[in-house]
């Protein structure tokens, strides 16, 4: 392995943990007993409407890049859908779970070491993230990352996003690397995984719930791993 390409969230940083938890505590602060929103009903029917929103790749791609924008219209469509009309109150749910979200992340543990390890060894690093430029750059420095990578390629920067072959091959570039040469590690089976193996990387499916590959997948990874540390082993 002389170069590596990292994905951001649910790889290095615990991103979708606690997410439900947030958004039922952000309707709740909004929604006071008596004030014309049941509280209850409306977290019931935001889980589904989370579901139905990023389930369309199309839009799924249009509105990652704002997600504060996206947080809004998610809650927007779930108040539609209990026929309650209440001025302010979407922008205000979707700014509550913001903060709850941003004040909870936090790196995994063994991400710093293994980064250290990583470039101890000398190899090219450069992180290849999806998202919101404001919110993907705020938990980069954040969590002091941008010290470890060579190259730092964000969607909403950048202007273009996994699994688009021009964002693997301008980190390729940044780092001086040819495919062969180089892996891609990250937890979403097609972005970090399939089209960076088409182009002919290794690819690293980083499974940390040991859920194993679906029985539909048409990706094989070089490698499974439950941990980024354990990534290390494919330098050795």
């Amino acid at each position: 392995m002389r170069a590596l390409l990292v994905d951001l969230d649910d790889t290095l940083l615990d991103y979708s943990g606690g997410v439900d938890e947030h958004w039922a505590a952000a309707v709740r602060a909004c929604c006071p007993p008596g004030g014309g929103v049941d509280a209850e009903r409306l977290v019931a029917v935001l889980a589904k409407t989370r579901r139905w929103f990023w389930d369309d790749p199309a839009r799924h791609r249009r509105e990652r890049v704002h997600m504060l924008a996206a947080w809004t219209h998610i809650v927007e469509f779930a108040l539609e859908r209990l026929g309650a009309a209440a001025d302010g109150l979407a922008p205000a749910i979707a700014r509550d779970f913001a903060g709850r979200r941003r004040e909870a992340m936090r790196l995994f543990p063994d991400t710093t070491t293994s980064l250290t390890e990583l470039r101890r060894r000398g190899v090219g690093l450069a992180l290849v993230t999806n998202g919101d430029a404001g919110q993907q750059r705020d938990k980069i420095e954040r969590h002091g990352l941008a010290r470890f990578f060579d190259a730092i390629v964000i969607e909403g920067e950048f202007g273009a996003g996994k699994p688009e072959e021009i964002v693997y091959r301008h980190a390729l570039v940044s780092l001086g690397a040819a495919a062969r040469e180089a892996w891609m590690a990250g937890d979403h089976l097609e972005f970090d995984v399939g089209a960076p193996q088409r182009l002919g990387l290794r690819g690293a499916w980083v499974d940390r719930a040991g859920r194993g590959l679906p029985a539909d997948s048409s990706v094989c990874p070089h490698r499974i791993v439950r941990s980024f540390g354990e990534l290390l082993a494919a330098g050795d």
